[in-house]
């Protein structure tokens, strides 16, 4: 049986769409993850009795408290924003790919009746 060439570049672009989502899904994840450290790191601090260290490279240097909680909460907002637009686009893509996936279906279909 051949596969029109229409239905071939509908197929190609549905396996670049979900390639796309895994690799949005990927960074969603990883950002998740720096988010939860973030978190983690917050909580350290908040029960901290002693000056916290940040670690710069190779370096640990010795910063006060308040000011390390304003960059990491800084940090975990800058994450919060990545996580939502790439939800958004994971989101975009996925609509995206069952459209497509519905096309390429009845496509297949409609041969297979013939």
């Amino acid at each position: 049986m051949e596969v029109p060439v229409e239905l071939e570049e509908k197929i190609a672009r549905l396996q670049m769409l979900e390639q796309n989502i895994q690799a949005f899904s990927s960074q969603r994840q990883s950002f998740q993850l720096q988010m939860g450290e973030i978190d983690n790191a917050l909580k350290e601090l908040d029960g901290a009795k002693e000056k916290p260290f940040k670690v710069i490279g190779n370096l640990m240097i010795a910063t006060e408290t308040a000011d390390l909680k304003k960059e990491l909460s800084s940090q975990k907002e800058v994450m919060e924003l990545r996580v939502k637009n790439l939800e958004k686009q994971e989101s975009k893509l996925k609509e995206k790919a069952e459209e497509l996936q519905k096309e390429v279906m009845s496509a297949i279909q409609q041969k297979g009746g013939k």
